[in-house]
């Protein structure tokens, strides 16, 4: 891959928590990179690690282990200046439009607070980009003092892109922006992020649980289990081949708008709960819940590899 098309590389990721005298892997050994201008959609389950990754590569969370590396700096050994400068360029969507705006600032304060932070304008240039923000992600300038309360979910989200987009990031991670919202709103919240990629040539990390939005969105899509990447592929390849049984299982869940397609064809459903990733199953960890499940699954941790170019799954059904 030439490294001046890559934006963002994540090598061996780990973020691990303890808890009491037990240790939660939440992000367990992951691996992948980013292109320029390209959107990576990343799925699972709740709970299999996602957001926390998400986090992990902005250092919202320090990482246990791995490195990221941002436009060829290693993100995690940055000092916190260094760590202030590059916050311009990586920026956070945050999946509730409630709780992520503070009830007691108004939306311009709100917007113009990285402003402030990183002393991008101030005064009457300030108002001016707090207002030309609003515009962007289309909602009426003029209401910058008003507060949350006074809009709709769609629009609440909105004025957390705006929040986003005022330091001109280049890398946004957008953890689960549409999951809160009405599915009439969904679309029309995806669609203002892929106008505002094309026009500002962003880079987006898209963490969701809707596979069709996904599909959508992403030009490749990684699928994340129990804390690790078990598939890796470009959107029509994983949709048209998946490769990994999870995959396969999470795909054939998705309801195919064509009612004798859907009647004629196989839903696979999975055997019992998530383990808990306090305590998860050896070798593979989706080894109790795979219908394909072979015996050196229970032994052997599987290798991630390329099993076709451009495509990665970790399963020994192709070691």
């Amino acid at each position: 891959m030439d490294h001046k098309d890559t934006l963002l590389e994540v090598r061996n990721l780990k973020k691990f928590f303890n808890i009491g005298d037990n240790t939660l892997k939440a992000v367990n050994d992951v691996s992948f990179d980013i292109k320029r201008g390209e959107t990576l959609g990343i799925v699972g389950e709740s709970g299999c690690g996602k957001s926390t990754m998400g986090r992990t590569i902005l250092r919202l969370y320090e990482p246990t282990g791995g490195d990221v590396v941002f436009e060829g700096k290693t993100v995690n050994k940055m000092n916190n200046q260094e760590l202030k400068a590059l916050r311009r360029s990586m920026q956070m969507i945050f999946q509730d439009p409630y709780a992520s705006l503070n009830p007691r600032m108004t939306v311009g304060d709100i917007i113009g607070e990285a402003l402030d932070i990183h002393g991008l304008a101030s005064g009457e240039k300030r108002k001016e980009r707090i207002q030309e923000l609003l515009s962007l992600v289309s909602l009426n300038p003029e209401h910058m003092n008003r507060f949350p309360h006074e809009f709709s979910g769609g629009q609440r989200q909105r004025i957390g892109i705006a929040r986003a987009l005022a330091v001109e990031p280049k890398f946004i991670v957008c953890d689960e922006p549409i999951s809160a919202l009405d599915v009439s709103v969904q679309a029309q919240v995806v669609n203002l992020l892929e106008q505002l990629q094309e026009k500002m040539g962003l880079t987006y990390m898209f963490i969701a649980h809707d596979l069709s939005m996904v599909k959508y969105i992403s030009d490749r899509v990684g699928v994340m289990y129990l804390g690790k990447m078990v598939e890796l592929a470009g959107s029509d390849a994983l949709y048209e081949k998946p490769l990994h049984p999870y995959t396969q299982a999470l795909l054939s869940a998705i309801p195919i708008p064509d009612p004798e397609i859907e009647r004629n064809r196989e839903r696979i459903v999975l055997e019992g709960d998530v383990p808990s990733p306090m305590n998860p199953p050896s070798g593979c960890h989706f080894r109790t819940r795979c219908p394909k499940a072979m015996p050196e699954c229970a032994t052997m941790e599987p290798v991630w590899k390329e099993v076709e170019p451009g495509h990665f799954a970790a399963c020994h059904l192709y070691n």
